[in-house]
């Protein structure tokens, strides 16, 4: 996997750390639990996006590109690390919020991601929920052009192929570290949503020939949409590679039963998987993506699964959407 091939610009904080969590572990029934802590990797906060963007912005970069196009829900925290990024290497950036969950909340709409797209100088643009995002992409690239500018378009999630390379690039970091730390993983465990870490980790881990599996605990999609769309971009991920046909329809497993009443809406179970981590490990999850996962993480220890299994929750940010639902969360920590 030479990844030097491929253009790329360096601003995430690596290797992030590989870290016991036995307080947390045994609270889940005695869970012999690692985290892997992609809430690290720096760019204005962090998150499993920024390792996307090393490839992303690096392609921007080689092609010219003086402005980053993207799109997310309100709370996206791939749309701050996308203008992080933007910031950064000195583009613009233009990105459209999609108003997913119907929140009117002024917290949810205005603090948390929000603010710090605005602080980070990044152009907004909100559109109702159910919006042709990939349509709304494309004009807002065509306005960019239309005024001399270049842009790149970056899919919501930073999540294609070359975005995807990030979490392949972290399936490699992860066995090394577990080599030197002589700990061998019986499962990574983590949030799916667009489908890019998950995809690149499946695309990574067997492009190296490491037999781990990997669990995408889903956060909107039912199972079996979630799943085709990993394995499918595991796939282009692993032809990008040059590694045709090395991932196999049976290494892609998705849970999607807590993704509860919709994307980016929490109830009482996401809830106290945030108090727990917190109060057992000072790990502080985000509403949205860590903390579902955290949930699923929670009920299948308590129904069993995992036994005697080494699990690494690779833990994918997103800490600074918290305020965004300090409304819904005031008075429920107790």
């Amino acid at each position: 996997m030479h990844l030097a091939r491929f253009p790329r610009v360096r601003f995430a904080h690596l290797p992030t750390p590989l870290e016991a969590a036995p307080r947390l572990g045994e609270a889940l029934g005695g869970l012999n639990l690692f985290i892997k802590r992609d809430d690290a990797t720096g760019l204005a906060g962090g998150g499993n996006k920024t390792r996307k963007l090393e490839f992303l912005a690096g392609k921007a970069v080689a092609q010219g590109a003086d402005t980053l196009v993207t799109q997310g829900a309100i709370q996206s925290n791939h749309v701050r690390q996308t203008a992080a990024a933007a910031a950064r290497l000195g583009m613009a950036c233009e990105i459209i919020l999609e108003a997913r969950t119907g929140s009117g909340a002024v917290d949810y709409n205005r603090s948390g991601n929000v603010l710090l797209d605005h602080l980070l100088g990044a152009n907004i643009e909100t559109v109702p929920g159910g919006s042709d995002m990939t349509a709304a992409l494309e004009r807002v690239a065509q306005a960019v052009r239309d005024r001399g500018g270049r842009p790149y378009v970056i899919p919501g999630g930073g999540s294609n192929a070359v975005g995807a390379l990030g979490y392949a690039d972290c399936a490699r970091e992860l066995v090394v570290q577990a080599d030197a730390m002589g700990l061998k993983i019986d499962r990574i465990v983590t949030a799916t949503g667009s489908a890019g870490t998950h995809a690149g980790l499946v695309a990574g881990l067997a492009v190296i020939g490491a037999d781990i599996p990997v669990l995408g605990i889903g956060v909107r999609a039912p199972q079996a949409l979630q799943e085709a769309n990993v394995f499918k971009l595991a796939l282009e991920t692993c032809a990008l590679l040059g590694q045709e046909g090395r991932v196999s329809r049976d290494r892609v497993a998705a849970n999607c039963d807590y993704v509860g009443a919709g994307y980016g809406l929490i109830d009482e179970a996401v809830i106290d998987a945030l108090k727990l981590a917190a109060r057992t490990e000072a790990l502080i999850l985000d509403p949205v993506y860590s903390g579902k996962a955290m949930k699923g993480l929670i009920d299948l220890c308590a129904q069993g699964a995992f036994k005697d299994e080494t699990v690494v929750f690779l833990h994918t940010g997103g800490a600074q959407g918290l305020f965004g639902y300090q409304g819904e969360l005031e008075g429920r920590l107790g």
